[in-house]
Order: structure tokens, then C-alpha cells, then sequence
């Protein structure tokens, strides 16, 4: 068995893919253990892909003075292999990938040295490129392996592109999938349409990223009727900072929503699910509490010590602890405590 290939697959069909925080000590430095705790948890939920070195992992593990980048991704790879060898499953590895072309082919290179099969390419902070660089970069980075390509929220760092860009986008080869993560309805539409009515339609994967909608997402099928033929897209599957909390809730109602028959529950659940990442998220405050607000979740189950960012500023807002009590009176069926505890008891 080809394991490339096999993990190429299950990001093809579609599935829950948690993007991973990182795991620091009270020190604010590396805690090697507990990240591994961590994979091995997304792991036994039963991740279908593991994402590593985006946005919920902090992009400033990439800066010289913290210079993390290398040292997070290869341990997260190793603990996949080792679940791997262990219970002959293949999880797909994705890493993240940021900055210039030449950053992003280096980081690319170094992924792949690794054994990452695929790279989530941010279009953070690049706003004073041309959507033609940004499409060059795209292609310069899937010369050297399969890309994800992102549509970032502007609020933490993304920009808005045009229908055009995305058109492009779906035509380079070596793309094999789409993160959508706009948190706009409008700009998730134009991707949608842009991928259904591409050449490669079939063979690019959209996956949301929209963690403000993501039960919608997933249950819908849009439909696009051009030159007198009609054809049909779905998003199939999940990257989601927000699914790296309650990983085994989502895993178990996973098949519920690629089954994709709508029901008065699941929409219930899709704004139960919406309120719970406004909390996390910090919606309230433009995201600045996000990923302490998931380090708080995770910290509450025992799968981190503290929620601690490299940016020593980087805290709970004002009211997120109070909100996330709420959630957790509210929506008891979202959380995955029973099932953490468990797995603790396993690896203590």
C-alpha cells in the first residue's frame, strides 16, 4: 500500500480534519509531550486528517525567535506514523504553509521531507500582492506537492479575492482541494461556483472552513446551470480550527451530515453548533480570544496544561470564560468529555 496515495484518497472522499493548537508549558516553550497527547487524542476520535503549522497552531512558530516551525510539524508527523503502524490506518497529514513564494516552496520542501501529503497554503498576510502573484505562488508551491488552497477570513489576516482568481485557481493541476473559509456567504458562493464549473470540478474537494456554518456547509448542494447544463457541488468535508475541541462528538456526527438528508435537528444543530464558536471563537471581540478560547476547552479536559500563547497578550476576553460555562450548560451533546476522560485513563 501506497500510504500517499491511501491519505490522498480520504482527502478526496472527504473528512473531519482538526487543525491542531500548539502545546506550550507554563514557560511559554515547546511541550513535546503534551502535543503528542494531543495528535494521539484527534487521532483516537478518529480524525480522518491531522493539520498542523496553520493558524489555530499560531503562525509565530515560524518567527527566528521562536523557531518552531520544523519542530512541530516533524513531531506531529511521527506521532501519526507511529498511530499508523500501530493500527494499519492511514491519516492524512497536512501541513501549513505561509509568506512569499519562496517561503512558501521552502516550508513546502520541508513538509514533504517530513511526509506531510498535502499543504494548506495561507494567503495571510500578503496583501500587497497582485492576485497574479498570488496565483504564480500557488503554482510554484504545487510543483512541489499537492496544495489546499484557502480563502481566509479578512479579520485574522485573509483578504477578498475575485471570481477570476478562484477560476485559476481550479485549473492548476496539482490542486487538490479547496478550504473555504471566508465566514461570508457571499465569498463562499464564488468559490463553490468556480470549482463546480472548473475543468477539475471532480477533482478538487472543497472543504469548509467556515466555523460560523459549518452543519449548513456540509448539508448543502449547489447547484449552477451554464450554457444549458447543470451540475452540482458539495462541500465533503471539514479543516476546522473549531473541530479541534469535541473532536469525537464531531467524529460520531460526521455521517449524519455527508448523508446530507436535511432534517428540523441537524439545523437545530447547525445554530446550536454556530453559538458554541462564537464563544470559542470570541466573535464577540473580532476573534481576538480564539485560540485561547480553544485552549480553554482543551485545558478544562485535561488534554493541556494552561492556555498559554507564544504572544504572552493573547488571552480570554472580557466575559469568554463565563460565555464557555454557558455553552457547555446549554449543549452538554456537543462535548466530548466522557470519551477524554477515557482516553486519559489510557495514556496516564
Amino acid at each position: 500500500m501506497d500510504r500517499h496515495i491511501e491519505a490522498l484518497k480520504i482527502l478526496a472522499k472527504g473528512t473531519v480534519i482538526p487543525a491542531t493548537p500548539l502545546a506550550l508549558d507554563e514557560n511559554r516553550q515547546f511541550d513535546e509531550a503534551q502535543q503528542r497527547l494531543l495528535t494521539r487524542y484527534y487521532l483516537e476520535a478518529g480524525s480522518g486528517g491531522i493539520a498542523t503549522a496553520v493558524h489555530s497552531t499560531q503562525f509565530e512558530i515560524r518567527d527566528p525567535e521562536v523557531n518552531l516551525f520544523e519542530t512541530v510539524i516533524q513531531t506531529v508527523s511521527d506521532e501519526i506514523s507511529k498511530f499508523e503502524a500501530e493500527t494499519g490506518k492511514v491519516v492524512a497529514k497536512i501541513c501549513g504553509v505561509c509568506g512569499k513564494a519562496d517561503q512558501a516552496v521552502r516550508e513546502a520542501n520541508i513538509a514533504k521531507g517530513f511526509g506531510y501529503d498535502a499543504v494548506l497554503l495561507s494567503p495571510g498576510g500578503l496583501k500587497d500582492l497582485s492576485e497574479a502573484d498570488m496565483i504564480e505562488r500557488t503554482k510554484a508551491v504545487s510543483a512541489v506537492m499537492p496544495v489546499i488552497g484557502f480563502y481566509l477570513q479578512p479579520s485574522v489576516g485573509g483578504r477578498v479575492f475575485s471570481y477570476s482568481y478562484w477560476e485559476q485557481i481550479c485549473e492548476i493541476p496539482n490542486v487538490i482541494a479547496i478550504k473555504c473559509a471566508p465566514f461570508n456567504r457571499y465569498l463562499t458562493h464564488d468559490v463553490v461556483r468556480a470549482c463546480a464549473l472548473s475543468s477539475r470540478a471532480d477533482e478538487i474537494t472543497l472543504y469548509t472552513g467556515n466555523d460560523d456554518n459549518i452543519v449548513c456547509d456540509l448539508l448543502t448542494e449547489y447547484k449552477f446551470t451554464k450554457n444549458g447544463k447543470t451540475v452540482t457541488k458539495r462541500f465533503s468535508g471539514g479543516l476546522l480550527g473549531h473541530w479541534c475541541v469535541w473532536t469525537k462528538a464531531v467524529v460520531d456526527m460526521f455521517p449524519k451530515l455527508q448523508n446530507q438528508t436535511v432534517t428540523p435537528e441537524l439545523m437545530t444543530l447547525a445554530a446550536e453548533i454556530t453559538d458554541a464558536n462564537a464563544v470559542v471563537f470570541d466573535a464577540a471581540h473580532n476573534f481576538a480570544g480564539c485560540i485561547p478560547g480553544i485552549h480553554e476547552i482543551l485545558r478544562r479536559q485535561g488534554l493541556l496544561k494552561g492556555i498559554w500563547c507564544l504572544n504572552p497578550d493573547e488571552v480570554l476576553s472580557p466575559g469568554q470564560a463565563e460565555e464557555i460555562d454557558r455553552i457547555y450548560e446549554m449543549y452538554p451533546h456537543l462535548s466530548d468529555d466522557a470519551f477524554v476522560a477515557e482516553f486519559l485513563k489510557r495514556h496516564n
